[in-house]
């Protein structure tokens, strides 16, 4: 009994303590390497979509989130007026355009 006692503390004894510092640099490298693989792509696409919302001009034939296909006939701020047939035109939020036909 007095050798099992003995081995246990022993094999307790020759595991080398965890060092916390390292514990924090592994979270800060695999909190790294989520940044590069997932915030910055999503940040890149997000500019590129804020960049074709901006460009939009009045003759774009473009298609909606839902679907639509039309023209735009006037820009009013945020709200764009899209012609999607003879003497049919829908307002819309500008961010509803999915993107331009086109492109």
């Amino acid at each position: 009994m007095n050798l099992l006692l003995a081995q246990a503390e022993t094999a307790a004894q020759a595991q080398p303590a965890s060092n916390p510092g390292m514990l924090l640099i592994w979270m800060i490298v695999v909190f790294a390497v989520f940044w590069i693989m997932m915030v910055m792509p999503q940040r890149k696409q997000q500019k590129k979509r804020e960049a074709m919302l901006n460009a939009l001009k009045k003759g774009d034939k473009v298609i909606t989130i839902g679907g639509i296909h039309g023209e735009i006939t006037k820009i009013d701020g945020d709200d764009i007026l899209l012609r999607v047939g003879d003497k049919v035109e829908l307002k819309m939020l500008r961010s509803a355009v999915s993107r331009v036909k086109g492109e």
